[in-house]
């Protein structure tokens, strides 16, 4: 099976080893691919059709209707920020479609307070190997493809 995890958000598309976080950097989380966000405030989007089974401020968990669950993570260190600055528009337990607007955000305000707004985007309990036509680096709008899963 074949899944399609979509960008959540418009920016800059760039390998996990250079996310400014060792948990992310080294796959600890799992494999995926980061989007530098534009600074302008907007929505992030679900990266896939599922269920939101994980909410929080700074980064959700989307479960497709077979199980595979992603994590997008709205900066880094964010949690700390103790949900200032973000908007929620879904709950937990809600269904969403690929390219609906979860978290409204605003990356440069993130940025203002000394932390990174990357956007890690993590194919959770996935093998190191089962991303396949990982998006390079560059730009990238959101709702386009920025990786496939092998499932």
């Amino acid at each position: 099976m074949t899944l399609r995890v979509l960008s959540p958000v418009a920016g800059q598309v760039i390998p996990l080893t250079d996310v400014p976080d060792p948990v992310f950097a080294q796959a600890m989380v799992g494999p995926g691919v980061a989007v530098r966000p534009e600074s302008a405030a907007g929505d992030a989007v679900s990266p896939v059709d599922g269920t939101v089974v994980t909410l929080h401020p700074h980064a959700f968990v989307v479960a497709t209707a077979d199980g595979a669950a992603v994590l997008v993570h709205l900066g880094i260190d964010t949690v700390k920020l103790k949900g200032e600055g973000f908007t929620l528009h879904v709950v937990k337990g809600e269904s969403v479609r690929a390219g609906q607007a979860v978290i409204g955000w605003d990356p440069a305000a993130v940025e203002q307070g000394g932390r990174s707004a990357i956007c890690p985007v993590i194919a959770l309990d996935a093998g190191v190997d089962s991303l396949i036509e990982v998006r390079g680096r560059g730009p990238i709008a959101a709702g386009d493809l920025l990786f496939t899963w092998e499932r």
